[in-house]
C-alpha cells in the first residue's frame, strides 16, 4: 500500500520541507519581513536633544526633531522637520515636509509641504507648494517648473529692414544717456 510520507521524502534521506506559501491578506500578497527590509529606504533621525550648528549634507532622507542652524543640503532626498524641530537654515532638498518651525529660505526640486501647526518664515522656491490650514507661512513663493526657461518681458519685433522711429520724449523727461532738456 502506498504511504504519503514515503512518496514525499527525497532520495537523499533527509525529510522534505514543503515550501511555505506566500502569506496573503484578503488575497493580496504580503511582503515577507526579509523582503521588506531590502525595500526600506535609509532614513536618519536627529533627536529632540540634538543641536547642530554648521553645514549638514546627506545622501539619505532626514527627519529633524532637534535644533539645526546653518545650511542643510539633501539634494536628492526628503527633509522632514518634525513637530519638535526648530530650524534656522538655508535648505536645499528634493522635498521638504514641515511640521515644526523653519526660519530661512527653502529650495526644493519637487515639493514643499507645510502641514498643520508647521511654520515657515522665509522664501520658498519649488515647483509644488502645499500649505495646510492652520499652518503659518511668511515669505514669498516662486513656483518654477523644471526645464522651463524664465519668461522675459515681451519686446515688439522690429523688422530688420525698417528702422524703428523713436518719438521725442515729453518735456521734463530724460532719455537714457542724454541730458534732461528743459
Amino acid at each position: 500500500m502506498w504511504k504519503r510520507d514515503e512518496a514525499v521524502r527525497p532520495a537523499s534521506g533527509q525529510p522534505a520541507v514543503p515550501p511555505s506559501p506566500a502569506p496573503t491578506m484578503a488575497g493580496v500578497p504580503v511582503p515577507r519581513p526579509e523582503a521588506s527590509q531590502n525595500m526600506e529606504k535609509d532614513i536618519v533621525n536627529i533627536g529632540k536633544s540634538v543641536v547642530i550648528k554648521g553645514e549638514l549634507n546627506g545622501s539619505e532622507d532626514l527627519t529633524i526633531e532637534g535644533h539645526v542652524e546653518g545650511t542643510i543640503q539633501l539634494r536628492d532626498h526628503v527633509l522632514t522637520i518634525g513637530p519638535n524641530g526648530r530650524i534656522k537654515a538655508q535648505v536645499f532638498a528634493k522635498a521638504v515636509v514641515v511640521l515644526g518651525e523653519m526660519t530661512g529660505n527653502v529650495t526644493a526640486t519637487e515639493k514643499v509641504d507645510i502641514r498643520d501647526n508647521g511654520s515657515v518664515d522665509g522664501d520658498i522656491v519649488a515647483p509644488r507648494v502645499a500649505i495646510a490650514e492652520g499652518a503659518h507661512f511668511r515669505g514669498s513663493v516662486d513656483m518654477q517648473r523644471k526645464g522651463v526657461a524664465q519668461p522675459q518681458t515681451a519686446k515688439p519685433a522690429a523688422h530688420p529692414a525698417a528702422p524703428v522711429p523713436q518719438a521725442a520724449p515729453p518735456q521734463g523727461q530724460a532719455v537714457a544717456g542724454q541730458p534732461l532738456r528743459s
